[in-house]
């Protein structure tokens, strides 16, 4: 590099850049990027493929323009991993305009694990053309042609789509606020409309990309406007990184929670009631077990349940802000008919949660200092409007029930209670099995309730618990959410990773000191003066509904022996085994599981396969010397390892095995 580059003492042209390691250097105000990196290693310059002022991602051709952090981004950082999907959008945009000359662009965004691009075409795209278009892309990826930003005039910009017969885009350019830049990327002949940046060429796209579905989708989600042709991809940064998303999605198709739903007969969906959940015995058996469950960790951990009304007036979610913030996602509820009396006539809501109502028994009644924490749990039935595209058996639905509860305390008390509700957060999800977690901060949203003074102060407040959070266990990582709390606090949100390394968001804690001053809440403190208490929104499962759904998927349906609906089923080899078999089902019951027994005429290998495909946990096989030793055959779920026990020491087995995790510890204590 030329020493021009850097600065010169005498220059009163130059810019001062820090670096990620804290270094400060000056440099010419000419200085390009490529000059800074070329500075700092050759082979840092060859690997950069865009670069970030301050945090903002920026082309590697733009002009640094001034002084700031500056952050040299390769292809193997994590930010470059969205430049390489939008690229491979706009790739994949060129090769369906070069194989099908006359097809319209509209819009091509990146989205989680991937990208789209909309197309408009009289026939529409089909997963047949995957390999044309594919072996397109790579001709043009290898082309590695660069890519390359002007700045149009809105005007020419116009007239230049519409020439080409691209109408959708030229009513993009409408949209583009006044003021704002038209900028237009090339890569060769080919060009686009986009806010940018790109990497510097196709070829740092690589290979390890991968279409893969067709959907119809209106433009600009209207079902007035025309139908357009949506190709979804994906794209990763390595050939390993797409072979293992690639495993994931064959792991949770055989994994999926609807098709488990039906072969393990636990719950099914219909028209006639959209996005609520038809319980089938074992299902409702299931879900009642996750409350019982529940139900003693609430116990223990000095909880009082309670149950708050489904329907109530607006005028009480008026005055808690959920009418003014969520109004489009409730139910209304009017009273029916022209000859019910005025004073009914009024409009009430089905509850979306349940913390108004907590507050109003909170209310009922003198508290004082003393009384506090007051817990109040509810394992209350909520609903939310959801659209019907985004529908999604248990994962996302209409109905649902919030394992919920509310915490009333004392400033002092506030620090002590998130981190008592961290300890049964944790300790719930180790009994599920999830192990990995992450608790997420977020920090006050744009809008909200409330003053900065009573944000800062619970802010403050849980950003120590979450020190505490991070020191108490180094396997539990900590991040900050900038701007994504509730809008009346800051909340912890629980992510766990399930068995082929998905996310979920389940459990969460919020600090509300608003809830209770819009409702009049307040205790008698030691001086005898009303004060406000601190309100805590906690939830552990989040949806009870959901939360099935992740646990059948993390399981692929091979639920543990103490959650299972039905744990044990005793099948006969023939009739001379029935009696006997009804005998063990019978003495199983006693021991406290959930046994049936199958005496159908069929064969064995079929019953067992059928019992297998319906995920029951162990099946007891008897036949007639069976019965005339006192002994049962012992098949495990997924195995094919066959033991033959006595009566009784199965029994005792199986019983110890399904004691649930939370009765075995208070067991062993």
């Amino acid at each position: 590099m030329s020493d021009a580059i850097l600065r010169n003492s005498d220059s009163s042209k130059n810019i001062s850049l820090t670096f990620p390691d804290g270094s400060i250097r000056d440099y010419d105000a000419a200085a390009t990027v490529r000059d800074v990196a070329e500075s700092i290693s050759k082979s840092l310059a060859r690997k950069a493929v865009a670069y970030a002022l301050d945090g903002k991602l920026r082309d590697l051709s733009d002009p640094l323009g001034g002084s700031g952090k500056l952050e040299i981004v390769t292809r193997d950082d994590p930010r470059a991993l969205e430049l390489i999907r939008h690229d491979a959008a706009h790739v994949l945009a060129e090769a369906v305009q070069e194989l099908w000359p006359g097809t319209q662009v509209t819009i091509g965004p990146v989205i989680e694990n991937g990208f789209y691009y909309d197309f408009a075409r009289n026939e529409p795209f089909t997963p047949e053309d995957f390999p044309a278009i594919e072996k397109k892309m790579r001709e043009i990826i290898q082309r590695n042609r660069p890519f390359t930003k002007q700045v149009w005039p809105r005007d020419k910009a116009k007239q230049v789509f519409r020439d080409k017969g691209e109408a959708y885009k030229v009513e993009l350019v409408d949209a583009i606020p006044e003021g704002d830049d038209v900028k237009i990327y090339a890569q060769g002949d080919w060009f686009d409309l986009c806010r940018g940046p790109h990497m510097a060429s196709t070829g740092q796209i690589g290979d390890a990309f991968k279409l893969m579905k067709v959907a119809g989708a209106y433009w600009r989600g209207d079902s007035n406007n025309p139908m357009l042709t949506r190709i979804y991809g994906t794209a990763w940064a390595s050939k390993e990184e797409l072979d293992h998303y690639l495993h994931m999605l064959e792991e949770a198709e055989k994994r999926d929670h609807r098709r488990l739903g039906r072969e393990m007969d636990l719950f099914h969906f219909q028209e006639e009631g959209p996005g609520v959940v038809f319980w089938h015995p074992k299902g409702w058996k299931m879900f009642q077990n996750l409350v019982s469950y529940m139900r003693r960790r609430l116990a223990d951990d000095g909880y009082a349940e309670v149950n708050a009304p489904q329907v109530l007036d607006k005028s009480l979610w008026e005055t808690s802000g959920h009418w003014g913030w969520y109004k489009e996602s409730m139910f209304k509820v009017t009273v029916a008919g022209e000859e019910a009396e005025s004073e009914d006539d009024r409009v009430f809501a089905l509850k979306p949660m349940n913390c108004p109502g907590h507050v109003q028994i909170f209310k009922h009644g003198l508290k004082s200092y003393r009384d506090l924490p007051v817990r109040f749990a509810e394992f209350g039935a909520v609903h939310r409007y959801e659209p019907s595209g985004a529908l999604h058996g248990l994962m996302r639905v209409r109905g649902f029930t919030q394992d919920d509860a509310h915490i009333f305390c004392t400033e002092e008390q506030l620090a002590a209670e998130c981190l008592k509700i961290n300890a049964l957060i944790l300790s719930t999800y180790a009994d599920f099995g999830f192990e990995e977690i992450r608790v997420r901060f977020s920090t006050r949203p744009e809008k909200r309730v409330g003053s900065d003074a009573l944000w800062d102060h619970a802010e403050e407040i849980m950003g120590g618990v979450l020190t505490q959070i991070q020191q108490s266990d180094n396997r539990i990582r900590t991040e900050i959410n900038p701007g994504d709390g509730a809008f009346y606090g800051p909340k912890f949100d629980y992510v766990l990773k399930d068995a082929i390394g998905r996310e979920w968001q389940c459990g969460t804690t919020q600090v509300d000191f608003n809830l209770p001053e819009r409702f009049g809440a307040f205790y008698i403190d030691k001086d005898s003066e009303k004060k406000r208490p601190v309100m805590v929104h906690r939830a552990i499962c989040g949806s009870m509904e959901r939360f099935l759904g992740i646990l059948l998927e993390n399981y692929a349906g091979h639920l543990p022996l103490w959650f299972a609906p039905v744990q044990v089923v005793v099948t006969t080899i023939t009739s001379d085994a029935d009696d006997y078999a009804l005998k063990v089902a019978r003495r199983l019951k006693e021991a406290g599981l959930s046994a049936e027994t199958d005496l159908r005429n069929e064969k064995i290998n079929y019953k067992v396969r059928e019992h297998s495909l319906a995920k029951v946990p162990i099946i007891l096989v008897c036949g007639k010397r069976e019965a005339e030793e006192g002994t049962v055959n012992l098949r495990r779920l997924g195995s094919r390892d066959q033991r033959s026990l006595g009566l009784e020491e199965a029994i005792d087995l199986l019983a110890d095995e399904a004691t649930p995790p939370d009765i075995r510890r208070k067991k062993a204590n």
